[in-house]
């Protein structure tokens, strides 16, 4: 059975994480995202500590797309390193659960 998962990116503006959350949904790799912040991020980067304000998008989709997720945010995505993390969805409300998978579903061929 295919495992849910619950993707986190972060992203230096409002903007961005809009972008990054139209392609997501709009190509179906995620099946819904909500972007929330500002928020302060602390961490190294290239040696040097950074405290900046960012904005924290969290979508949800199924291990099936995660690769496909990957590469539409790196594509609409500023960072050279972007935070992309997925973690497992273990449990949930089963009709919520199932529509992530129908909405991240590949169309049929007979679509």
């Amino acid at each position: 059975m295919t495992q849910n998962l619950e993707v986190h990116v972060t992203a230096g503006s409002r903007e961005e994480a809009e972008k990054v959350v139209k392609a997501a949904v709009e190509g179906r790799a995620a099946a819904c995202a909500q972007i929330s912040g500002p928020i302060t991020s602390t961490y190294w980067w290239q040696g040097k500590l950074e405290n900046n304000e960012e904005h924290l998008v969290v979508m949800k989709t199924t291990e099936e797309r995660l690769d496909e997720l990957v590469s539409t945010v790196k594509a609409a995505h500023s960072y050279d390193t972007p935070e992309i993390v997925a973690v497992p969805i273990v449990g949930g409300l089963g009709d919520y659960l199932t529509w992530i998978k129908q909405e991240t579903a590949e169309p049929s061929s007979d679509e």
